[in-house]
């Protein structure tokens, strides 16, 4: 049975835009400060959830609610199961939107919207392309379970529950539409480091509070500090700033406060994973401020991000630096600052993408070496090295089915970021971001090609049916 899958998607683009549209206008940002029992993200995540579910009930299929915390339907019947993992939880948008991140707009082919391509644009692509095999009734022997989380860009909350609420077993093997292709078969450790400081500081400059960063994984566009200076030396300091961010690629603002000024630094975000992507505001503002006559908790804190944090995305400055062979660097992220006087812990937050030959107790144990931090904890979450091998048959079909509709020879990739592919032995990401597209994941300004959606759609119609069929 030979099936044009590409044809298929065509005749569904304006269905397929029409559900990603709704899907965008929702803001299913995490929201701690709004979650309750029946919330347990916050109300965004449960309404994109509720909705996508709502979607695949239209659309002939018995959907599950794990308790607001992920959802799922199946197709199909056999004794072995292919899981689809993808989430509809999205990062903060943040500013600077030439478009609101929340109001989808297609503009010379390209979809821009928080979630266009991380992850709602792969998810509807690959919710349609199920939906073809359905709608074809193609003869499969395999089932297929996909699942939604609402908590994949913050500490996978959501499959913790899922897997621990659902009585069924897991997947036999399975992939998620959340990266890019050829494939991603191997994928490296994840986890965060919090360094900790004290508050109290009473030097001739004090440091009153530093804030910067949104969440681990994505580089700080933004960074401020309040801070109090001699009144004799505020417009010499002005001078400086001034001067300093003339000669670096930021923007910021000196504002007056009452008895001190606001600092704030503009750079530019990026994923946590390739952070020499991005521009990172704290560290541009710790470097600032280093020279400003601090004390105690104040100055350790400022000098231990400008001396071991900034421009430095491998941990050299830590001491942290290493490679593999085959799953390559470290990485690490400087993703949330916090910093009040008044407060008896602030903390620096830095995301580490390490591999194979690398543990959470070494790097522990290499910051704690390091002077000026008065404690080091990690985070609960941690997600080891993961790796499939690439003659796996699944992973062999995958790549055949990409080579047939792209031309283009498929090969292995391994990525410091983390995706639901991890949660399952068998599992790896596929797509939907094609080789030498513009990544703006986790960015202002987020956006899909169109084309590359329903191009990924028909790929992975084809990739589904091969492996069930």
């Amino acid at each position: 049975m030979t099936i044009d899958f590409k044809a298929e998607v065509a005749k569904r683009q304006d269905a397929m835009m029409a559900d990603l549209f709704d899907l965008l206008r929702i803001k299913s940002e995490r929201e701690d400060d709004k979650a309750d029992a029946e919330h347990p993200f916050g109300p965004g995540p449960v309404k994109a959830l509720k909705h996508f579910l709502a979607m695949a009930e239209r659309d002939g299929y018995q959907t599950k609610n794990i308790d607001n915390y992920a959802g799922q339907f199946e197709y199909g019947e056999g004794d072995q199961v292919l899981g689809i993992f993808a989430h509809l939880d999205v990062v903060p948008a943040g500013e600077g939107w030439d478009n609101p991140p929340y109001e989808p707009l297609i503009r010379d082919g390209k979809l821009y919207a928080r979630g266009a391509s991380d992850d709602k644009g792969p998810t509807l692509a690959c919710y349609y392309a199920l939906k073809i095999i359905k709608e074809l009734n193609l003869p499969v022997s395999k089932k297929v379970r996909f699942i939604v989380g609402t908590d994949e860009e913050s500490g996978w909350g959501d499959m913790d529950y899922y897997f621990s609420h659902n009585d069924q077993d897991k997947p036999d093997f399975g992939f998620s539409p959340d990266a890019e292709f050829p494939i991603i078969n191997g994928e490296k450790g994840n986890v965060t480091a919090y360094v900790h400081f004290s508050g109290d500081n009473h030097g001739q400059a004090e440091l009153v509070s530093f804030t910067g960063g949104l969440r681990e994984n994505m580089v700080p566009e933004q960074a401020e500090a309040l801070v109090r200076l001699p009144e004799s030396e505020k417009a010499s300091h002005k001078e400086a700033f001034e001067a300093f961010v003339a000669q670096e690629p930021i923007s910021g603002q000196w504002t007056e406060k009452d008895d001190a000024v606001l600092i704030q630094v503009k750079g530019k975000s990026a994923h946590g994973s390739l952070p020499e992507d991005g521009i990172n505001a704290a560290t541009y503002l710790a470097r600032f401020l280093k020279d400003l006559p601090f004390e105690g908790p104040a100055q350790a804190y400022i000098t231990f991000i400008s001396d071991h944090l900034h421009k430095d995305f491998a941990g050299e400055k830590l001491g942290l630096a290493y490679t593999d062979a085959k799953m390559g660097a470290l990485s690490m992220n400087a993703g949330v600052f916090s910093f009040d006087q008044s407060q008896e812990d602030n903390t620096i937050a830095l995301n580490f993408r390490y591999p194979k030959g690398v543990t959470s107790a070494d790097l522990k144990a290499g910051l704690e070496r390091l002077s000026g931090p008065e404690q080091v904890t990690l985070s609960e979450h941690e997600h080891t090295p993961h790796y499939v091998p690439v003659d796996d048959p699944m992973v062999a079909t995958l790549l055949q089915v990409y080579e047939k509709h792209t031309g283009q020879k498929g090969h292995e990739t391994i990525i410091g970021g983390g995706t639901f592919g991890r949660l399952l032995e068998r599992g790896v990401a596929f797509g939907a971001m094609f080789p030498g597209y513009t990544n703006t994941m986790h960015q202002t300004n987020e956006f899909a090609d169109v084309a590359d959606l329903y191009r990924a759609s028909a790929i992975y119609a084809e990739a589904i049916y091969e492996l069930i069929k």
